[in-house]
């Protein structure tokens, strides 16, 4: 949240955030929680979508061929967005790139 203006941003799906070039790290409950939601075990799911997170600190999910997010769709949605990992869910309330307004299409919306 912007706290010297109290606006709120709230996503709009553009997907432009999952096509960045970046690392989305995973908690273990987010594992067991995707994993849930996409019909798989755990065991799978860390097989198929993830990788090593840089210095070895857990598993971060694997980009497609196109260098984006594996779980960004064809047309443009996020497979897991009701289960979506924090650092996604994030996004650009809690943290930011110096220049996410160029790519990001979020709204602001006053808080109350």
């Amino acid at each position: 949240m912007d706290s010297a203006n109290r606006i709120h941003y709230e996503c709009t799906r553009c997907g432009n955030c999952c096509r960045w070039e970046g690392i989305v790290r995973l908690q273990e409950d987010e594992i067991d929680r995707i994993s849930e939601f996409l019909g798989m075990t755990p065991q799978t799911f860390v097989e198929a979508y993830t990788r090593l997170a840089p210095h070895r600190r857990g598993l971060a999910l694997i980009d497609n061929e196109k260098g984006h997010c594996i779980m960004l769709t064809e047309d443009g949605l996020c497979r897991i967005h009701p289960v979506k990992p924090e650092q996604c869910r994030g996004f650009p309330n809690v943290w930011r790139t110096p220049d996410w307004r160029k790519h990001c299409q979020a709204r602001p919306v006053a808080s109350p």
